[in-house]
């Protein structure tokens, strides 16, 4: 055979007693043991199908797959990450302090769900002023369609996105644009089918319970080779496929009672990297803890993890209830009067308060003198709260589209690094549901009645979109013809209006305290001699100032009262 050259095929097998096998084209071939690793050269060219074997057992993919052609039940396939040839040389990398987040799944942000699809819409995320795309999880799961959170082979790029090539040319394309790249990668858990890293190693312990069953290994015996294992992964993401950093999943299940957490050998190790690249490198935390320790730079104590960001969702839940009413669930502590002030003052609404929604108190104070406020990324609509409604109805769904921009007013003037939902900024019809490709029967049976059920405990009578049924996936990708409709025009025309603003006015960004003032129906909060004021009743109010910009039935400024009508927005300069 032509283009064969040397490969070493290396990997971790603790469980493997009597020996381990190279599956690869028609023949077996033993590996060599050195201690707990097994390894074998062998002739082998990019592209070729390759498996293990553990005593004699059935083949399984290689933990480290880099893809799998087939779906994550097949034979691995080997990859040249090398074989690019990278246009970004001149990029110098994007922080995650003074950007603006756009996060997107690749499946539904164009009709054809591939990352060349995607490349086609990165012109637009340019023109509205987005400085940094958040790429949902792309690591290989069963199926052709899922939110990804449920990948099982965290190595391989799943290949009804187009596999590792097509996820480097959309980073590249992101960087000669200007634009740069977060992924969203999930090292708390794997999901329930193709997972099969047990038969090869202690990857998981029962001696912690997380949502989703047995926690990843951290702390146990044999947890030093699953940390590295992970690392590994981050670093393989930041350098060869060029992401400038990584969101993290749920944090919070990462259970680890080592001196040193996994988050701060991650974060040392990413700074590492940076150091060794030349460009900055960021991890952002999703973590239900609201403990600012995670973002509080690492000393050598332990009294910070030292990650770049973590999102505050607390900012989302006064958000969203200030502006649909909506008061269920863990919404409810978000109905007290003075949410939306203490959100836009620290990204924790509880920060050591009583959590009704918890029976407990929660939470920790933010130092701000040690953590900047872009350090906490907030948002008005995400993945989870669109897609975790029981239609996925998004704001625009909810509400006027006065109220989507006053909403969107509110968020790109306050302090914290913003993060826009795919279609936010047009007011996007298209809701965003959960939806699910499940090979196994029973297992998509039981996703699809558990979905239903747990919906109907909650009091949601409307019917919920089957998670299985292709349709609820396809409802969910973007109708990319409405940019061009007048309404929905008009709403992108002021978030690219907002996000001007933004950039044009450090008032906006440098640190501050937002004040917020509520009379009736209207809503002022002001940093330094900007406001943003919000008619949220039924009767006309008055403001002094000069108008910038304005959404809703809004008269007069200069040197007159500006008249904000009901329903509308406007951002105004005070007078002095």
């Amino acid at each position: 055979m032509t283009g064969l050259s040397q490969h070493t095929f290396s990997v971790w097998a603790p469980n493997a007693h009597q020996g381990v096998e190279l599956a690869l084209r028609d023949e077996r071939i033993p590996l060599r043991r050195n201690g707990d690793w097994w390894h074998v050269q062998a002739d082998a060219a990019p592209g070729d199908r390759y498996a293990y074997l553990l005593d004699g057992g059935a083949e399984r993919p290689d933990p480290r797959s880099l893809a799998q052609p087939d779906g994550p039940h097949s034979r691995s396939a080997l990859v040249d990450l090398s074989a690019h040839d990278w246009a970004d040389g001149e990029w110098a990398g994007r922080s995650l302090a003074g950007s603006v987040v756009y996060e997107l799944h690749v499946g539904t942000f164009t009709e054809g769900g591939t990352f060349d699809a995607a490349i086609e819409k990165l012109d637009h995320l340019v023109r509205l002023g987005i400085s940094l795309v958040e790429v949902m999880p792309v690591a290989s799961f069963p199926g052709s369609r899922g939110w990804g959170y449920d990948g099982v082979s965290p190595y391989a790029v799943h290949e009804t996105y187009g596999g590792a090539a097509a996820c480097q040319r959309f980073v590249d394309a992101c960087h000669t644009r200007g634009l740069g790249v977060l992924l969203d990668v999930v090292y708390n858990h794997l999901g329930p089918s193709g997972n099969y890293l047990s038969d090869f190693g202690p990857y998981f312990t029962d001696h912690y319970v997380t949502p989703w069953g047995s926690a990843v290994n951290l702390d146990r015996p044999g947890s030093d080779e699953v940390r590295t294992y992970l690392i590994d992964n981050a670093l393989m993401w930041l350098r060869d496929f060029h992401f400038d950093g990584l969101r993290l999943d749920a944090v919070h299940e990462l259970h680890d009672g080592r001196a040193v957490h996994f988050l701060e050998e991650l974060a040392g190790s990413v700074d590492e990297l940076s150091g060794e690249l030349g460009r900055p490198l960021s991890l952002v935390a999703e973590s239900d803890r609201n403990d600012p320790r995670t973002v509080v730079p690492r000393d050598g104590s332990g009294a910070g993890l030292g990650l770049s960001g973590q999102w505050s969702d607390d900012v989302h839940h006064a958000l969203h209830v200030t502006l649909t009413g909506e008061t269920q669930g863990y919404y409810a502590d978000f109905a007290d009067p003075g949410a939306l002030a203490k959100v836009l003052r620290t990204p924790f609404f509880h920060d050591g308060t009583w959590s009704s929604f918890r029976g407990r108190h929660h939470g920790r104070p933010v130092d701000r003198e040690r953590t900047p406020a872009s350090s906490f990324v907030a948002s008005l609509q995400t993945h989870d709260q669109v897609g975790n409604r029981a239609a996925g109805e998004r704001l625009s769904q909810l509400v006027s589209p006065a109220r989507a921009a006053a909403g969107a007013a509110l968020l790109l003037t306050a302090p914290y690094t913003p993060m826009l939902f795919m279609g936010e900024e047009w007011g996007a019809s298209t809701p965003w549901q959960y939806f699910t490709d499940h090979q196994e029967g029973d297992l998509a049976q039981a996703v699809s009645e558990g979905r239903r059920r747990e919906f109907a405990e909650h009091g949601w009578s409307a019917d919920v979109p089957d998670p299985q049924a292709l349709s609820t996936f396809t409802d969910s990708s973007l109708d990319w013809s409405e940019v061009d409709d007048p309404e929905h025009r008009r709403l992108l025309d002021w978030y690219a209006a907002l996000l001007r603003l933004r950039r044009e006015t450090p008032v906006f960004t440098e640190p501050g305290t937002t004040l917020v003032q509520r009379d009736g129906g209207m809503l002022v909060a002001s940093r330094s001699d900007y406001a943003v004021v919000v008619n949220l009743g039924t009767e006309p109010g008055d403001v002094p100032g000069e108008v910038l910009l304005a959404f809703g039935e809004v008269t007069g400024g200069g040197t007159s009262l500006v008249t904000v009508g009901a329903d509308s927005v406007v951002i105004v300069k005070l007078q002095q």
